[in-house]
């Protein structure tokens, strides 16, 4: 193994705990969830830094709003790529500190921070120019250890792949949870991601430095978007027999588990999109907002425990 010392302690690296949100099918409401989480988090007095690591920047125009975002987007400065091209940023003077704010500048949600991306992060898969022996990766994740030790969680919003962007996070990563909505292509998603994930570690097992911890698994599968009337129950029998399986095969945790927290499709989600806040900020029609709420919480109640038990 590869020895690398930055100068970053083993208690350093391991003080925040580094989540990915992933899943190998797009559409299933990943966005809404790892937001809502970070905000809940936030909310509870954790400091929590969210890494938009999908160049659909979906994660960072809703907590930025539209016109700052596009001022990122139009210099093309200040976003995550640009600690890759033109290598002059770094990732501590790009973060967005407590990201969610009113017009005069004032945080609503204090603790809550976004390491922001924009477009031009597709570009860190095809046109980007890696030095030698120096994968995308390993330049993240030795930055992301600069600053590390300011936060209680990290997550990772991944894109539904296992690419240049998303293995960033991926590295980094210890946890792995995969938003998932009750449907086949659902239950195909979470197969050939165990399977990307293990080749990825494998090829990237030599860049590992001391006290990163274990390399990214599987540790639970989050439903989410699940509609009113809509009976779950066959295929999360046949996603909990996959991940027996899987679990058996020791290709995810030994504790990997479908949370029995859901999160049900709400319209107040989408409406806090346009408002450019969390749900647990939307402050109309809370009577509306209060049950996709309490689920949220009780999926962070559980990831909470789930951190837990892996200590």
């Amino acid at each position: 193994m590869c020895e690398r010392d930055k100068g970053v302690t083993e208690k350093t690296l391991l003080m925040a705990r580094r989540i990915s949100f992933i899943n190998y099918k797009g559409g299933v409401g990943k966005t809404s969830c790892i937001v809502n989480v970070a905000a809940v988090l936030a909310a509870r007095g954790k400091r929590v830094l969210l890494v938009d690591l999908d160049a659909q920047s979906n994660s960072s125009i809703w907590l930025m709003r539209l016109e700052r975002w596009n001022r990122l987007h139009s210099t093309g400065k200040g976003s995550l790529y640009s600690i890759f091209d033109p290598g002059t940023d770094r990732i501590r003077d790009i973060v967005q500190h407590d990201v969610v704010h009113d017009k005069a500048g004032k945080p609503l949600l204090p603790g809550l921070d976004l390491l922001p991306t924009t477009f031009n992060l597709i570009d860190v898969e095809h046109e980007y120019k890696e030095p030698p022996g120096r994968p995308p990766y390993v330049t993240f994740q030795e930055q992301l250890a600069e600053i590390e030790p300011d936060y209680d969680f990290i997550l990772f919003d991944c894109p539904p792949n296992v690419m240049r962007a998303s293995q960033c996070g991926l590295f980094c990563t210890n946890e792995v949870y995969v938003p998932s909505n009750p449907d086949a292509l659902s239950l195909i998603g979470l197969t050939l991601l165990v399977n990307k994930l293990l080749q990825f570690n494998d090829r990237s097992a030599s860049f590992r430095a001391r006290g990163m911890g274990n390399p990214a698994r599987i540790e639970g599968v989050i439903f989410n978007g699940i509609k009113a009337n809509v009976d779950i129950q066959v295929p999360k029998m046949r996603l909990q027999f996959t991940l027996n399986q899987l679990r058996n095969q020791k290709k995810v945790g030994a504790n990997a588990r479908i949370f029995p927290a859901e999160v049900r499709d709400a319209v107040i989600v989408r409406r806090a999109v346009t408002l450019g806040l969390p749900v647990n900020l939307v402050g109309q029609a809370q009577e509306e907002s209060d049950g996709v709420l309490n689920d949220y919480k009780a999926v962070v109640g559980q990831l909470v425990r789930h951190g837990e038990e892996l200590q």
